[in-house]
């Protein structure tokens, strides 16, 4: 017998990273975890190979559907943020990751997160996938280089990050365009995920003074009883922005030194799970 809360976390890891959706992982998890308890187990060598097979597939299945749904969303598209509590891999958590990974096609992507963040060989994950052992090698060495090519030069440490998120609120809430501007990239890129549930940006902003001249309106703009409560999110530092105790938005950011990606998450229902939802 097994302790199927065991397994429970690393697949909705898998699937969280797969989707991007913590509510649509949450699904994949239940059913796997579903068709677990209809299966001969007794047949069954590795039970978390299994499960994680079945989570890996039950996502492809996932993303077919999504696809319509992306090509028609409203604005820039966001994962849903989550609460992370010592995540292992946190890096791949970000959104800066997260959204590179939704770059890559989904059987890409499903071979790139088996071999590379969850250890399995390039005959297990052929297995998994129903490639041949060198397409999945093939695959995978075609998705690190893509996703190499996305990533920043130098990783910002925790301490790094918490600095300019600091100076960051500090820039905005005294409504300084001269501090706000020391603490962005020149080529800062500025993402607002809505929806089309609220009001939000449909496009990203780009160049540190049009997401400056954004963020101090936006900020200028709030209610007087709103907190901004600092979050764990995605694996590092972040605020959870609150009226009367409910969310109603996210803000992550990316960069080390100075902020190179603005990512605020208003779409309410990508807020809902806030309390639900941890890795």
């Amino acid at each position: 017998m097994i302790s199927l809360e065991a397994h429970r976390r690393r697949l909705f890891g898998l699937a969280y990273r797969m989707l991007g959706s913590a509510a649509e992982a949450e699904d994949c998890v239940q059913e796997a975890l579903l068709r677990w308890h209809q299966s001969d187990r007794g047949r069954i060598e590795s039970p978390a190979a299994w499960l994680d097979a079945v989570v890996a597939r039950l996502c492809l299945d996932q993303l077919k559907s999504a696809r319509v749904r992306r090509e028609a969303y409203v604005g820039p598209w966001l994962p849903e943020p989550i609460r992370t509590e010592e995540p292992k891999d946190a890096a791949s958590l970000s959104f800066a990751a997260l959204l590179l990974l939704q770059s890559l096609g989904p059987v890409e992507r499903a071979a790139y997160l088996l071999h590379e963040l969850f250890g399995y060989s390039h005959g297990e994950v052929g297995s998994i996938l129903g490639l041949t052992e060198p397409a999945s090698r093939q695959m995978t060495h075609r998705a690190r280089a893509r996703l190499a090519e996305g990533r920043p030069r130098f990783e910002a440490t925790r301490e790094q990050r918490e600095r300019l998120l600091a100076a960051f609120v500090e820039a905005c809430a005294a409504g300084d365009p001269a501090a706000l501007f020391r603490v962005l990239e020149e080529d800062v890129v500025a993402l607002t995920d809505g929806g089309g549930k609220v009001l939000a940006a449909r496009r990203p902003l780009r160049g540190a003074r049009n997401v400056a001249r954004f963020l101090l309106g936006v900020w200028s703009k709030a209610p007087p009883d709103v907190a901004a409560d600092p979050a764990e999110l995605n694996g590092g530092p972040a605020l959870v922005l609150r009226q009367a105790g409910t969310p109603f938005a996210a803000l992550l950011l990316e960069g080390a030194e100075r902020v190179r990606a603005v990512h605020l998450v208003v779409n309410p229902d990508k807020l809902a799970g806030l309390a639900r939802f941890a890795l």
